[in-house]
Order: C-alpha cells, then structure tokens, then sequence
C-alpha cells in the first residue's frame, strides 16, 4: 500500500494502491559496482531505471528530489555571527507530492543549510511516507549494505534514509513484527532493531503503531 504516516503515529492509506511487480532480466543477486566518476547514488538511480524500480523518494539524488520541492529561505537566530543573522541562510524544503518538510538554519552557508535540509528531508520521507514493497526481495541497495546477515551503514551515510523506508515498508507489510520484517530482508531481527535504534524517530513512529495494532511496545 502507498500513503503516509500522520502526526501521532497514524497511518493514512494513498486512495490507490500500486503494483510493485516487475521484470528483472538479470535477477536480483547483484551489488552496486563502482562505476568511475559515479557516486553511489546516481549508480542506484541508473540500476533503478535498468530493472524498472519504483525508487523511494528518499533514494532519489538531491537534484531530483529538489525539483520536486518548493524552497524557501529565510533567517534564523542563534549562534553564528552577524553574517548569518543578516543574510537569508536558513532554507526550508518542502516536498510537494507528499507535503512534508524539513529545515537547516544552523550553518553559515546557504549551500550546506541546503545539504542538511535535502538530508532531513529525506529521513522525513523515509518515516512518513510508505510505498509499496517489492515482491521480487530486497533492493540492490539493500544487498550492498548486507554481509550475510548483517547490516553495515553509518548513522551519518547518505544511503541511510533509503535503508529506513525500505525496512519501513517490509515491516508494515510484517504487521510490525520485527523478526517477520527482518526474514523478509534478510537480515537478523538484532540487526533491524539496531538499524531503527538509530533514528530515534523512527523508532518512536514504530511503536506508536505497534500500539495502535495491539502489539507491545519495543524497548
């Protein structure tokens, strides 16, 4: 199902739901190669487009994801000095096709406010936003970041905020059962709690379903 995650936890279904099925002429066993002069995130975006994928707007490149949303810049207060209370520094995203948004006013440059906003914006999208699962297994990101049943990302990595919404959408597919969600991916149920553990948000959103559904809440 496709829709998003209201505020208090509640989750509202898209009025349409979409087929994920697709045609994967290669199979799914591969991993993202290097390709020179590529990051990784236009590697993901090329492989997308090969097999068909219906990428997460989270997963999408930062020029993409930006042209899908409205910006405003504006100041904010605190520390930094007086160049950045007197310039419009701070930036606000907000994303059109599913209305959330995300904001940087911390650092100096209008530049990297931006890059910390597109960041927050897509962990906003990664929690509230939900799309259909692919029946074919987990994404080629997904299996680049796994070895064996481990799962092997950076709190602080651009790829972090695709893992989320993906994991995300298995588990609600799982009925919020962790060691079902984690199966389904592949990976150990430790290992998918300590993938959420690390969006304290994400982890909040979590358990405030698993409520809603009758289920204990996760320490």
């Amino acid at each position: 199902m496709e829709g998003k995650w209201e505020s208090g936890g509640q989750f509202r279904q898209a009025s349409s739901a979409k087929s994920m099925a697709t045609h994967r002429p290669w199979g799914t066993s591969f991993r993202l190669v290097p390709i020179r002069g590529w990051s990784r995130t236009m590697r993901r975006a090329f492989l997308g487009a090969i097999y068909n994928e219906k990428m997460h707007p989270s997963s999408q490149p930062a020029a993409v994801l930006l042209r899908q949303c409205d910006e405003t810049r504006t100041r904010r207060g605190g520390p930094g000095g007086q160049h950045r209370n007197k310039v419009e520094t701070a930036v606000i995203l907000h994303h059109r096709p599913t209305g959330l948004s995300a904001e940087a006013s911390e650092r100096r440059s209008q530049a990297e406010n931006r890059r910390v906003a597109v960041m927050r914006l897509r962990m906003e999208l990664a929690i509230h936003h939900r799309e259909p699962t692919d029946p074919d297994g987990p994404s080629a990101l997904w299996q680049s970041r796994t070895r064996g049943r481990r799962l092997v990302v950076a709190v602080d990595h651009d790829d972090l905020p695709a893992l989320v919404a993906e994991a995300l959408d298995q588990l609600l597919v799982a009925g919020f059962e962790m060691a079902a969600a984690a199966k389904l991916l592949g990976v150990s149920t430790s290992q998918l709690i300590r993938l959420f553990r690390q969006v304290p948000a994400a982890w909040v959103a979590i358990n405030r379903l698993r409520a809603a559904t009758g289920l204990p809440r996760l320490k």
